[in-house]
């Protein structure tokens, strides 16, 4: 397995690499076709799932195959739902493997199933959610098929020759690296939550399913499911999905400052969160770090007060559709990529904004 970082975002011409990249083996040639993991949990499909399939979608097109989503699941309607709802987001196929053993995830027969459907029908990029269960499967399956992984991405793209450019930040986030499994197939991916938009919705379009056929014995596999503990019922944060988000950094200076953050959170209906240093002095717990090495966020509104704006904090909310910035320092890098900047003391800022939603919204309410 050979894996080739670059410096930069951009996919290299095919020639550049020239002398890294020989004739693909036979027997790889038969590998065609972007095939998407569905993750799903007791029914219920991660939105990252649905993500892919609108980033699949242009590298199919691009090389002129087929977008495939896999689905694993017991037997039932909820397979099948979500089969169906493979095709309303871009797929043309949807694999179905359905076993009572594939109830609840577990990494042997997960890894098995997958191996087996990529051994039969011969995928040649297969990307996957960096979740828990994406990043445990993702790994898993790469080892048993000796290909190569390129994780936590945040672009994809196709090269002139049809490989697979995988671009992820590396060293701390201060550089991109694009990374392209040569001679081996499949091609393999993760992608964060939040990294790529939601596709659009195509309601009513159809597409091939196929069923395959699983051999799975319960009494072969070590691993056995006691309890299940949804995350809905914890109290950790939904950061990725939230529609609003405050977030705070080491320019708020304490963390009873840190108040001020939760307080235009509760009024405007969102999510709080903060950058890195904040979890590193134990002010907040890690499921509010937002960045390359926390979460990464896609929301209508983010407030970032005291936030310096480095790299690793640029790459998890770049995404979002405003970003509204407060700071002392009118040289912090995140005024390079804030919609709204404001220079001044959020101590100050943070209670006057907290104040006004709160009127406005109060006005509103009574309005209607």
């Amino acid at each position: 397995m050979t894996s080739q970082p670059k410096k930069t975002p951009a996919p290299a011409p095919a020639g550049g690499r020239a002398g890294m990249k020989k004739e693909l083996p036979e027997h790889f040639k038969a590998y065609k076709h972007v095939w998407v993991f569905i993750e799903m949990e007791r029914g219920e499909v991660h939105p990252v799932s649905w993500e892919l399939l609108g980033e699949g979608r242009k590298l199919a097109d691009k090389l002129g195959v087929e977008l495939a989503g896999v689905v694993m699941g017991p037997p039932g309607d909820a397979v099948k739902a979500a089969a169906a709802e493979c095709f309303v987001y871009g797929a043309d196929v949807a694999y179905i493997a359905a076993h009572e053993a594939l109830t609840d995830y577990r990494n042997d027969p997960y890894t098995k199933t997958f191996t087996y459907l990529v051994n039969t029908y011969k995928p040649e990029i297969l990307l996957l959610g960096a979740t828990t269960l994406g990043r445990d499967l993702a790994g898993s399956v790469a080892t048993t098929l000796l290909t190569g992984l390129t994780a936590d991405c945040t672009e994809l793209a196709v090269d002139a020759d049809g490989s697979l450019a995988a671009t992820r930040p590396t060293f701390g986030g201060s550089l991109l690296c694009t990374i392209y499994t040569l001679n081996y197939r499949p091609q393999m991916a993760t992608v964060r939550p939040r990294v790529m938009p939601m596709p659009e919705r195509q309601e009513g379009r159809m597409g091939r399913v196929i069923e395959a056929d699983i051999d799975l014995k319960e009494d072969d596999i070590v691993t056995k499911i006691l309890s299940f503990l949804p995350d809905r019922n914890t109290d950790k944060s939904n950061l990725a999905y939230a529609d609003i988000v405050v977030a705070g950094g080491m320019g708020l200076q304490s963390p009873e400052n840190y108040q001020l953050i939760k307080g235009l959170a509760e009024v405007l209906g969102g999510e709080y969160g903060c950058s890195r240093p904040l979890v590193q002095k134990g002010w907040l717990t890690a499921d509010r770090q937002i960045g390359q090495t926390g979460k990464t966020i896609r929301p209508k509104l983010y407030i970032a007060a005291g936030i310096s704006g480095a790299i690793q904090h640029r790459v998890g909310v770049e995404g979002a559709d405003l970003i509204v910035a407060i700071n002392t320092d009118k040289n912090a890098p995140i005024f390079d990529f804030a919609h709204v900047g404001v220079v001044g003391d959020a101590m100050r800022i943070l209670p006057a904004l907290t104040e006004a939603f709160r009127a406005r919204l109060l006005v509103n309410r009574l309005a209607s």
